[in-house]
């Protein structure tokens, strides 16, 4: 049975590059380069959060923020603490 886990993530569309960072805070750091229109921003948000976190794209789903740069993106995985584990490796942006 998948476990789901909560991130909570600040994405930047529009982006000179695609990155994903740690923030001091613990949330997440996401700078995609596609534009926020027609959820494109989106589909990259999750493109990237997908390839970085080793799961597939099907299991990942933005909970809250849609339409604003603060996101709760929910995860859902068979390997938690692999999970966590690929977030901690994440380099910190300060």
């Amino acid at each position: 049975m998948p476990t789901t886990i909560r991130l909570r993530v600040r994405a930047t569309p529009r982006a000179r590059s695609t990155d994903l960072r740690r923030r001091a805070d613990g949330s997440l750091a996401a700078r995609v380069t596609a534009p926020p229109t027609d959820g494109r921003a989106n589909r990259a948000l999750i493109r990237l959060l997908a390839e970085i976190l080793d799961v597939p794209r099907r299991d990942i789903r933005i909970e809250r923020g849609k339409t604003v740069r603060d996101k709760r993106i929910a995860v859902a995985t068979d390997d938690p603490s692999a999970l966590r584990a690929a977030v901690n490796c994440l380099e910190s942006t300060g």
